[in-house]
């Protein structure tokens, strides 16, 4: 939810920009995680507009210089979570687990005002915050997170917590279904389901690929609504490129128990190029391709 009443259009807008940024960090550099913003825009789109609420940003409005990991001298640095607005009982807090989606989390920023929209300049640029995977100094991301960060475990830890404290806040909690390899989110899954973590809301981006290719090539997830259901979850499907298909199964009544939303994607919507047989995870766009990829960009 924003502070901004987000039609279905200006939501599809925001969705349009994060492709194009992500597609211009491409063409500039020769590749980039582009299949990922082409799955997931309109899924991020959709949650800091209208699906999550977040207070205003508090973080700074241009990026920043980072001096390197945490430790005894330097403490102070600014937290990633500081753009998704300050700590309330009241509000939500966002966990992004798929750190390679790091620039998509940026240009959504971007697009709805949370950083300035110059802030791609400084992306993957050493010495600097806006890092190409995303840490807990990265814009929007509370934690270093990545499959094997147990970010969901930070998240649904995060929705106890709060829980318990009586915050009406939720938790949510965003991740690639790769990361539904990993035994770390089903033992996650089912302690929300144990604790009754209704203030837990998962959303998946379920574009079948992993970094190896194919997710069916690799190990089978499917049947997913009846493992997340059998783990305690209420598990629901949408169209990760509807939007009002998306946001109404974020509305789905979920008393006493966490929510799943698996939102099912395809990577190369919006650059229909990428739909030829290649490997998706990181899209290198080559020399015989690029005027396709660049005309592509000039009408968008």
């Amino acid at each position: 939810m924003s502070e901004k009443n987000y039609s279905t259009a200006d939501i599809q807008a925001v969705a349009n920009g994060i492709r194009k940024q992500i597609l211009g960090v491409a063409l500039k550099t020769g590749g980039c995680y582009l299949a990922q913003a082409c799955s997931s825009a309109e899924i991020i789109a959709s949650l800091y507009t209208r699906v999550m609420n977040l207070g205003p940003s508090v973080g700074s409005w241009e990026p920043i210089p980072f001096p390197g990991v945490p430790g005894p001298d330097n403490m102070d640095y600014q937290r990633g979570s500081s753009y998704n607005g300050a700590p309330a009982p009241d509000k939500d807090r966002f966990f992004v687990s798929c750190c390679h989606y790091a620039s998509v989390i940026y240009a959504a920023l971007a697009e709805t005002g949370r950083i300035s929209p110059d802030c791609m300049d400084k992306f993957n640029v050493d010495g600097w915050n806006m890092e190409m995977i995303g840490a807990e100094h990265s814009p929007g991301f509370e934690n270093t997170a990545g499959s094997l960060g147990q970010t969901i475990s930070i998240a649904g830890g995060t929705a106890h917590a709060r829980k318990r404290r009586g915050d009406t806040g939720k938790c949510y909690v965003l991740l690639g279904d790769g990361e539904l390899q990993e035994g770390q989110t089903w033992e996650c899954i089912q302690a929300a389901g144990y604790y009754k973590l209704d203030n837990f809301i998962v959303v998946i981006d379920a574009n079948d690929q992993q970094v190896e290719g194919k997710i069916e090539d690799q190990m089978t997830e499917e049947p997913l609504i009846d493992r997340f259901t059998s783990f305690g979850a209420v598990c629901v499907e949408a169209n990760g490129h509807d939007i009002e298909d998306f946001c109404k199964a974020c509305e789905t009544p979920h008393e006493g128990k966490p929510l799943v939303v698996i939102a099912r994607t395809h990577g190369w919507t919006g650059v229909k190029p990428l739909e030829k047989p290649r490997s998706m995870h990181f899209i290198r766009i080559g020399a015989d391709e690029r005027d396709e990829f660049q005309k592509i960009y000039d009408e968008m």
